[in-house]
């Protein structure tokens, strides 16, 4: 049964950074529970698990670093106006609640000081970096960081040499230089504010212990999707991040998977394109577990890059192999 929202809710903050007051929502939670004769998460016969991807600052908030607007300019903040309000409507229904949490630092293969052209200058953000700008010399390893990591400069180029060609090779997207972002520290690494709220309100009133994913703090590869990095090893075997294969293990203890964050190009997908091969690996049938909260997610669009045909065609993929698409305005958790 659907709940009412919450009067604190206010659409029009979502788009803000503020302190959540904590007590008093704890407090409010509690009564909230009463009322409506919520019991603990544990206690529920069904069990019902909502993975929230990247719902940061850094994303999610217009003047922040990589603010995800969609089309539309405003997407990230009308995707979590509706995100919070399916929460809180399910506030019965939900009984565990993930989020990612996209987690970097400065000196990392996707951010601009790792790099250095023939004059010694760093790229621009948004710059792609390919094998062969490597191999031409175009584009080097920075030699100062060597000594930082306990290489060589020139194992340095080895390095990133082969993991661009890995990248082709697997068909992903090109090495980016980003601007920082998600910085481990920072308000931008933070969850958007209305969306923390609208957790801690649901662990308050459920008795349930929301998870938090650490994803992206290896300097030598990428990593959108939070099961695992674009790249795992490096050209003498050498582990550069690890496939997590807690995800799958718990769909199969779950009864539905409900997925939404940002961005629904880059993290959102290839989050979801890793968890179908860990469920074609295992047992096709659960993607039948999983909803994508389609009005909840929004591509990345930047001045020469829209990737809003991408992201459609990859959540095309993942209806056809059983996913369930839906709107989160309409979807009712049974």
């Amino acid at each position: 049964m659907a709940l009412p929202v919450p009067d604190f809710f206010t659409a029009d903050k979502v788009g803000q950074v503020w302190r959540l007051q904590y007590e008093e929502r704890a407090q409010q939670a509690r009564d909230w529970a009463r009322q409506h004769g919520l019991q603990a998460g544990a206690a529920s016969k069904s069990r019902i698990w909502l993975l929230l991807i990247d719902a940061q600052n850094t994303f999610c908030i217009p003047e922040f670093e990589l603010f995800v607007g969609g089309r539309s300019g405003r997407g990230a903040i009308e995707d979590n106006v509706r995100l919070c309000e399916f929460i809180y409507r399910n506030l019965g229904a939900i009984t565990n609640i993930s989020a990612s949490m996209d987690t970097h630092l400065s000196q990392q293969v996707f951010h601009a000081i790792f790099f250095v052209d023939r004059d010694g200058n760093h790229p621009a953000p948004y710059t792609n970096i390919s094998a062969d700008d490597l191999k031409s010399g175009k584009r080097k390893f920075n030699p100062a960081l060597a000594p930082r990591f306990g290489i060589t400069p020139e194992y340095g180029q080895t390095m990133m040499i082969h993991y661009a060609e890995e990248l082709e090779k697997k068909g992903k997207y090109a090495l980016t230089i980003w601007p920082y972002h998600a910085m481990l520290g920072g308000i931008g690494h933070a969850l958007v504010s209305s969306v923390e709220e609208a957790v801690f309100f649901h662990s308050m009133a459920r008795l349930t212990q929301p998870e938090f994913e650490i994803k992206g703090d290896k300097p030598f590869t990428e990593n959108y999707s939070v099961i695992g990095p674009e790249v795992t090893r490096g050209p003498k075997g050498e582990t550069l991040g690890e496939h997590n294969h807690k995800f799958i293990e718990t769909l199969k203890q779950s009864d539905a998977l409900i997925i939404a964050g940002q961005a629904k190009s880059h993290c959102v997908a290839w989050t979801i394109s890793d968890l179908l091969d860990d469920i074609q690996a295992s047992d096709a049938s659960l993607a039948k577990k999983v909803y994508l909260l389609e009005d909840c997610t929004s591509p990345v669009v930047v001045p020469g890059a829209d990737f809003t045909d991408a992201a459609n065609e990859a959540f095309d993929q993942f209806a056809k192999a059983g996913m369930n698409i839906v709107k989160s305005t309409e979807f009712e958790i049974r």
